[in-house]
């Protein structure tokens, strides 16, 4: 059977050479298979909204696609942040089609780019420094009002302030964890049922019963997996508008 976590590995397409920038020391600016991905999602999610966004009488499917992924984002940050949600929406948006088009195309692709912690968790620290930039924009330094809640005993806000300032710090690793571990133990499961399917059809009539049984389960989970691939791209979109929602309405906290 195959090693199912080779799919997961970085490796080099197009070799470039190192450069060293001060304070960080040496970066390799080679394009891997993980870049490779992501530039890929977005070049697909121009080309998908360049060709959705052309003007017709009657829309077509690619077009009602577009208008109906739109209008879910829309409305959700609407639902969550309200009449302020507009000013977030191109934010929430393209983070909201980033993860799905890479998700995405892992489904058809050898790598999933959103298995690799690395992108997640950047994904997850650029949603959080938003969110500290837009606290502090709005609000100054009442930002920190976010961390000591109205309308608590004052002796509980010892225990309470750090606890708040920690669940902050975490939101970040929370947000790429939960998406990194569901990409990840999807494409592990579906390699390791396909894996079933070729090593019990060489196995005669009752590897066979067994290799046909693997490829329900490997069905099945696909259909899962594209699920799973939606939802993770909704829920990160979800947390994101909570987490701005935060900031933006700080005097209800």
């Amino acid at each position: 059977m195959a090693d199912p976590m080779h799919q997961f590995q970085i490796q080099k397409i197009v070799e470039l050479p190192t450069v060293t920038v001060p304070g960080l020391g040496a970066i390799d600016l080679s394009i891997t298979n993980s870049v490779f991905a992501m530039l890929l999602a977005a070049t697909l999610i121009v080309v998908f909204y360049a060709a959705a966004a052309r003007k017709a009488v009657v829309p077509g499917r690619l077009q009602t696609v577009g208008e109906m992924l739109y209008g879910l984002v829309d409305g959700l940050a609407e639902s969550i942040i309200g009449h302020d949600g507009k000013k977030f929406l191109p934010f929430v948006f393209t983070l909201f089609a980033f993860v799905l088009f890479m998700n995405l195309q892992g489904m058809f692709l050898v790598f999933t780019a959103t298995s690799q912690l690395a992108v997640t968790l950047t994904l997850g620290i650029m949603v959080i420094l938003t969110v500290v930039g837009v606290g502090f924009a709005k609000n100054g330094i009442k930002f920190f009002k976010l961390f000591a809640p109205s309308g608590v005993p004052w002796p509980l806000y010892f225990l309470l302030v750090p606890i708040e300032i920690l669940s902050f710090l975490i939101r970040p690793i929370t947000l790429g964890l939960r998406l990194f571990g569901n990409m990840l133990g999807g494409h592990v499961v579906l390699k390791i049922f396909a894996g079933f399917v070729v090593a019990l059809g060489g196995l005669g009539v009752l590897g066979w019963a067994g290799a046909a049984l693997a490829l329900s389960s490997v069905i099945a989970l696909t259909a899962l997996e594209f699920m799973v691939a939606f939802l993770q791209a909704f829920v990160f979109a979800v947390l994101t508008c909570v987490y701005l929602n935060d900031v933006v309405h700080l005097d209800s906290h």
